[in-house]
């Protein structure tokens, strides 16, 4: 009897020791109630180079025509964004279908700005198109090897000593065309006016300085 009696005694107690060591054991969180992590806010919309936005414009406008060519890209602003060193915030492009004779403007913009501007490309209407001119003649899209951040450093070196001088004249145009005076596409960069302001031309295909004024 005594020994039934003490291992009973020992018995229960085991089954409270047991019990008691279960109980604290803590509770792992199931996934569920676990909190999540913060998202990261999304980084606000960066200025581009001018190859950044024309190959969405170009893809959009080929499918309007295959046989489309590019006339001009001209760098934009847009508000609250500042361009900088060939970047800008938007940018705009003249296509044109020698097959419809038809041109239209492409732009390509780094976020939206009701009600007008559109993030992405966005196409104007068809527009009657001549044909190309001396001053606006199709791209050769082999020879547009020099982005417009390039470019930029480029005229800025030309340009230096003529804006150490002028600090206060901005950058007033900034675009990439072709036209009979040169045998490669340019790239046309200006601060302050034509009459009071500084003009330097860029090669596109190589990135050389060709002529300032």
């Amino acid at each position: 009897m005594r020994i039934l009696l003490r291992s009973s005694v020992f018995g229960a107690t085991l089954a409270v020791l047991l019990f008691a060591g279960c109980a604290q054991t803590p509770i792992s969180p199931t996934p569920a109630s676990q909190p999540q992590a913060a998202s990261k806010p999304a980084a606000p919309p960066q200025v581009v180079a001018a190859k950044t936005a024309f190959a969405p414009m170009y893809t959009a406008a080929h499918a309007w025509a295959s046989d489309v060519v590019v006339l001009r890209m001209t760098a934009k602003e847009l508000p609250g964004f500042k361009n900088s060193a060939g970047m800008a915030a938007q940018w705009e492009a003249v296509f044109a279908a020698p097959s419809l004779r038809q041109y239209r403007v492409f732009t390509y913009s780094i976020t939206n700005i009701p009600p007008d501007t559109f993030k992405g490309v966005d196409a104007g209407l068809a527009m009657p198109w001549a044909g190309a001119t001396r001053d606006a003649m199709p791209v050769d899209l082999g020879e547009f090897n020099i982005d417009s951040d390039a470019a930029y450093k480029a005229a800025a070196a030309d340009a230096a000593e003529w804006l150490k001088k002028n600090p206060d004249k901005p950058l007033s145009t900034f675009e990439m065309g072709d036209t009979y005076r040169f045998q490669t596409p340019v790239w046309y960069v200006v601060w302050g006016t034509k009459k009071s302001g500084y003009a330097t031309y860029v090669d596109a295909s190589s990135g050389k300085v060709m002529k300032h004024s």
